[in-house]
């Protein structure tokens, strides 16, 4: 990167532009994916609560799956052909207009609904490939995990205020607002036409003031070669980046709990504790709130103790919150045990993020990005898969929640491998690699 970009892109107002990408994302993961629309899908359209459970982890199966076998290719092109910001904007216009869509699905219409749902979500992964690749580049090296943990809080931020939204205007009312009713749950259905316009409006700054590197850009006619000739030469020189790999390897795990927990955390609290859609849409609130702290306390933490460290640290606290939820039935305890979850998962997300920006090469970040997608989403189809499995034999959710908790304790072994000095020491480029 050129010194005059690097210099801009390191301002307050670009760090800003970027952060608030997260801000304007997360209501689709707390509305859509964890909290409203995942719970109202399992009550309302699905037939009941078992089968909707058995088929809303088919729809997450099927996302990660998608994600898993496009996102390193897609990455490599971004990094070959500039489309870095061109990718993000097609993947939010087409979340957005997918999440839309959900509207006018009615209860009954299983198909349209996990449908619409997957086209959103596999979009919103996408979008999330590039946007964190613009992290090496934006934030300066002794601040990169404190820029990322604000991001994250940010995001929580966003999420919690458009849920306090959705439930003050929509959901709680008996007359919901803006004309809409309570006939077929359209004050419900509403909140995905909320999610999409937030979306939407939140994500301009990025595309304003967030500018992309484009000096390793391919010759006109020569991007596709180029992308294949790069995730080639990755696997070839797949020893020198053995530090990404064994975290990758353990996020490719960890991540399946998280992926989880975020998909059944409202259906969870709805089957096993009987909450109703309102004290859902509250639970996600408190959430909410100790999330977007905890991003941002423990990014100062990251970037103080290094990001491996930050990653122990909250994998501990997701273990233990897990585990109390499972064995638990005070509802009171299942509180606590919500809101330690809230204060570990997001620096968790944040410090994942800081690591692999520590670790990346600067030629190859959408490349990177796109196997950070990849191993969130290679194998996140069996938390999901299994959970919904284990629900339908045992006929007990929490059962199948307990798979979360396998998940968290073989992450964190192979997460205790990765030598953080030397994945970082192995970030400079390569003098002996030839285009």
């Amino acid at each position: 990167m050129t010194g005059t970009n690097r210099k801009d892109n390191t301002t307050q107002r670009t760090i800003w532009s970027w952060a608030l990408y997260d801000f304007a994302n997360s209501p689709f993961t707390t509305l859509i994916v964890t909290f409203v629309y995942a719970t109202y899908f399992t009550e309302a359209i699905a037939r009941d609560n078992v089968s909707g459970t058995a088929l809303w982890s088919r729809g997450i199966t099927i996302t990660a799956l998608i994600v898993a076998v496009v996102s390193p290719a897609l990455g490599a092109l971004a990094d070959r052909g500039g489309y870095r910001k061109l990718f993000v904007l097609i993947a939010t216009v087409v979340c957005a207009g997918a999440t839309a869509a959900l509207y006018g699905v009615l209860p009954g219409q299983v198909v349209a609904a996990l449908v619409l749902v997957i086209v959103a979500n596999v979009a919103f992964e996408l979008g999330t490939v590039f946007y964190n690749a613009f992290l090496p580049d934006i934030a300066p090296p002794q601040r990169i995990g404190t820029v990322s943990g604000w991001a994250w809080g940010l995001g929580y931020i966003g999420g919690l205020t458009a849920l306090a939204v959705a439930l003050v205007t929509l959901v709680q009312p008996e007359t919901p607002w803006f004309g809409f009713s309570t006939e077929a749950g359209e004050n419900i259905r509403a909140t995905n036409l909320l999610v999409a316009a937030w979306f939407l409006l939140f994500s301009l700054p990025l595309f304003v003031w967030v500018r992309e590197d484009r000096s390793r850009k391919s010759a006109a006619g020569r991007v596709v070669r180029d992308a294949y000739v790069q995730l080639r030469q990755t696997f070839t020189e797949i020893r020198r980046y053995s530090q990404i790999v064994r975290f990758l390897i353990a996020r490719l795990v960890y991540n399946d709990g998280l992926v989880t927990i975020f998909a059944f955390g409202g259906i969870y609290a709805a089957g096993a504790f009987g909450f109703s859609l309102e004290q859902v849409l509250i639970f996600g609130i408190v959430v909410n709130v100790f999330a977007g702290a905890g991003a941002i306390a423990f990014g100062y933490l990251d970037d103080r103790v290094g990001a491996k460290r930050t990653l122990v640290v909250s994998l501990l606290g997701l273990i233990a919150a897990t585990a109390l939820a499972i064995v638990t039935t005070s509802e009171a305890l299942f509180w606590v045990s919500g809101v330690l979850i809230g204060i570990f998962a997001g620096p968790n997300q944040a410090a994942s993020r800081s690591l692999l920006g520590r670790f990346v090469p600067h030629e190859k970040e959408n490349e990177f990005f796109g196997f950070f997608a990849f191993s969130g989403k290679l194998t996140a189809f069996i938390g999901p898969l299994l959970l919904g499995i284990l629900t339908e034999l045992s006929g007990s959710q929490r059962v199948g929640v307990s798979v979360v908790l396998m998940l968290l304790v073989v992450g964190l072994v192979l997460l205790l491998g990765v030598d953080e000095r030397a994945g970082s020491a192995a970030r400079e480029p390569n003098p002996a690699r030839r285009d």
